[in-house]
């Protein structure tokens, strides 16, 4: 009997287009199993959230996709909003219309952390994808009245053990909620050139706390342009960024 956490990462790993064979590979799974929980039975039951939240289960040392976890946690901090005045709480990230697959990666990262369901509510311009869960909270303690910047957003110890090693999906999360990547142009002497950069705005200075210690981690070199927005413009700098974050799509 696989516990709920396997079935868990099966289904997060098919929900980012993983075919069976490959999430059977990764998982050391039987072919014939990852197919069944797939196609034959499709998630037979609904696990209970309370089964997946690692802070309430002490037998789990952590998240079951740490990745998924990091990149959820940057999108939360960006445009995500956690309601808890209702019955069950609701995570909800908003993401713009103009980048569907950002949607598709918002949806997958839910699933993996926690969700067993999701909801995507069209608004003008973006879609709010949003989960309810009563331990959503557990996972998210950065949650609380009024808006972000007009609070303090503080890590927990056990959230910085969880995002030191994936500070590059972390960053991911940041970037793809509240960063863009853009063409700079400057003139030299008459003559135009043009390269990459990378920008972060944010009118929390500690979210924007956060996304310097993560670029720290990865040894990325970065600037203050303006007292809420972040630049990476060095050749190396934005290679780098290449790597972890990439373009919007």
């Amino acid at each position: 009997m696989h516990p709920p956490e396997i079935r868990a990462r099966v289904r997060a790993l098919r929900a980012r287009g993983h075919n069976i064979r490959s999430v059977a590979r990764s998982l050391d799974l039987p072919y014939t199993t990852v197919w069944h929980w797939c196609v034959d039975r499709p998630e037979p039951t609904q696990v209970n959230s309370a089964v997946r939240c690692f802070r309430c289960r002490p037998e789990l040392t952590g998240p079951t996709d740490p990745t998924a976890y990091a990149y959820l946690l940057g999108l939360y901090l960006g445009d995500g909003h956690l309601v808890t005045s209702d019955r069950v709480p609701v995570l909800r990230i908003y993401c713009t219309d103009t980048w569907p697959n950002l949607i598709e990666a918002c949806d997958a990262a839910m699933r993996a952390v926690l969700a067993n369901r999701i909801q995507r509510i069209q608004k003008q311009g973006c879609v709010a994808v949003q989960s309810t869960g009563k331990h959503w909270p557990c996972l998210i303690p950065q949650h609380g009245p009024g808006k972000k910047h007009q609070r303090p957003i503080v890590l927990t110890a056990w959230q910085r053990d969880i995002l030191t090693p994936q500070a590059g999906h972390f960053v991911r999360g940041l970037f793809h909620s509240d960063g863009c990547r853009v063409s700079n142009r400057v003139t030299v002497r008459g003559r135009e050139y043009a390269y990459p950069r990378y920008m972060f705005v944010n009118e929390s200075s500690d979210i924007m706390g956060l996304c310097q210690w993560a670029l720290d981690l990865l040894g990325v070199a970065w600037a203050m342009n303006r007292r809420n927005s972040l630049s990476v413009a060095r050749r190396e700098a934005v290679a780098a960024l290449d790597r972890h974050v990439g373009p919007k799509s």
